[in-house]
């Protein structure tokens, strides 16, 4: 036997050895396919029918959309008045969507807002009757007058997308999504949101106060006869429906990154850790939830890739809330918006 023969050889076949077989060739990367024309053109269908009841919040609408499309909850702050609570019935009634609102105040107790089990004497059974939580768009209006033991009954609900009463665990519907509105904190009788219920917000939307064009556009139509309470004598109308929010959430889904892109967005989140104006920066799923609204709104922009600039532009709605100002700073006047600025002019941008 030739030195260098193969240990084992068939002694019925004489053949060579074969040659071992040609591996496949990797796969061509696929090109994701454009964002759908149809889908976005409703989406800006359900803006223009919210424009017919609120004026001058176009920022929050798409916003509200982006937080839709990533089944994020919002955090809405802003003074009495400017329509938070008109944006979000609109919003409902645009997309054929049920909404419910509770007020939020220092006597609510987690049942009002989750549901309880209710003893039936004719039945001598306990049943469950559902809470406001049971909807698609929720309105937890004044979340920071409740105390604290009532903002947590809507953790679970915030985070798993169900309800555990009695130790059974109930789905919510889908979508589901927490519009909670807040009053500035400086403001007296509240109770702030600690850290771990901020964290589950992906965007905090400051409301800022009208134009002056848009307040005169505000009162012509009071003037003309507009009821805040009648939408549909507003002419608002459904315009699209879960079928679209399925559609388009999948189709976001398959929006790429490039891997410049996602260092970006960890550098400008990693920055903030190390800010000295900062006691907590912010977390890594702070940073996978700026990664997700940046696609979305890549998506909205009509393109199938992200940008540096659209991390930009989703950077302070998704991370003003996720960062803790030391009081030293406080005092001496810093913001959060103004430590992400700083933070998005210091990290560099990929080419």
């Amino acid at each position: 036997m030739p030195t260098g023969a193969p240990a084992y050889q068939d002694a019925t076949r004489q053949t060579a050895p074969s040659a071992p077989p040609t591996p496949p060739a990797a796969p061509a990367p696929s090109t994701p396919p454009a964002p759908s024309l149809e889908l976005r053109q409703a989406l800006a269908n359900v803006r223009a029918e919210v424009g017919k009841a609120v004026v001058g919040q176009d920022g929050a609408v798409t916003s509200l959309l982006i937080a839709l499309l990533c089944k994020g909850h919002v955090l809405l702050e802003g003074v009495p008045g400017v329509a938070k609570t008109l944006l979000v019935r609109t919003l409902a009634a645009s997309l054929d969507l049920d909404t419910k609102r509770v007020q939020f105040t220092p006597d609510l107790m987690p049942g009002d807002v989750t549901g309880s089990l209710v003893y039936d004497a004719r039945t001598a059974e306990f049943s469950f009757r559902e809470g406001p939580v049971f909807t698609n768009l929720m309105l937890a209006d004044e979340i920071n007058r409740t105390p604290p033991k009532t903002q947590a009954s809507l953790l679970e609900a915030m985070e798993e997308r169900q309800v555990s009463v009695d130790g059974t665990p109930r789905m919510l519907p889908d979508p589901f999504l927490v519009i909670a509105t807040q009053n500035p904190v400086e403001y007296e009788g509240t109770y702030p949101l600690p850290e771990a219920q901020l964290d589950r917000f992906l965007l905090k939307l400051v409301l800022p106060l009208p134009e002056r064009e848009q307040e005169v556009e505000i009162l012509a139509r009071h003037a003309a006869g507009f009821d805040p309470r009648d939408l549909a004598g507003a002419g608002v109308r459904p315009v699209a429906g879960r079928d679209v929010l399925d559609r388009a959430r999948a189709e976001v889904a398959q929006v790429q990154v490039a891997r410049e892109v996602l260092g970006y967005a960890v550098d400008v989140c990693r920055a903030t850790r190390h800010s000295p104006s900062l006691s907590l920066g912010v977390s890594p799923r702070g940073a996978t939830l700026l990664l997700a609204t940046a696609r979305a709104w890549a998506w909205l922009s009509g393109r199938s890739y992200v940008t540096p600039d659209d991390v930009k532009a989703l950077a302070h709605p998704t991370l003003r809330h996720r960062v803790q100002l030391r009081p030293e700073a406080e005092l001496e006047g810093v913001t959060a918006e103004s430590v992400l600025d700083t933070v998005l002019a210091s990290v560099p941008v990929p080419r």
